[in-house]
């Protein structure tokens, strides 16, 4: 099994003064060694959460939530992640597709190797 890592651009959703086209870069990975049930998400900076795959995979087609994270559609092409911390909450919007490459690629690093 092999870990999967992929780099993928983001909006960070606020109130603050930006540019509506800046997107930045994430880190989505999956160890199946560490954790077979768990994925990651790392925002710039150290700011990295850990959730269910299942959560993720929830959240692409309905509304999901556990503890400090929330996923859920975003019309056709997006979905939108509510992260909670002791320093607030981030949103972070990503490409839909690109959460789905993720997640078919976890399930790829899973599968057993046929002899």
């Amino acid at each position: 099994m092999s870990v999967v890592e992929q780099y993928a651009r983001a909006h960070i959703v606020t109130d603050a003064v930006a540019p509506e086209d800046e997107a930045v870069p994430v880190v989505l990975r999956y160890d199946p060694e560490a954790d077979p049930r768990s994925v990651r998400i790392g925002l710039p900076g150290t700011h990295e959460w850990t959730f269910s795959r299942s959560l993720l995979e929830q959240g692409l087609r309905a509304p999901a939530g556990a503890g400090d994270v929330r996923v859920w559609p975003c019309g056709r092409v997006q979905a939108v992640l509510e992260l909670h911390s002791a320093q607030g909450v981030s949103v972070v919007q990503l490409e839909s597709r690109t959460l789905l490459r993720f997640l078919r690629r976890t399930y790829t690093a899973t599968a057993p190797v046929s002899r």
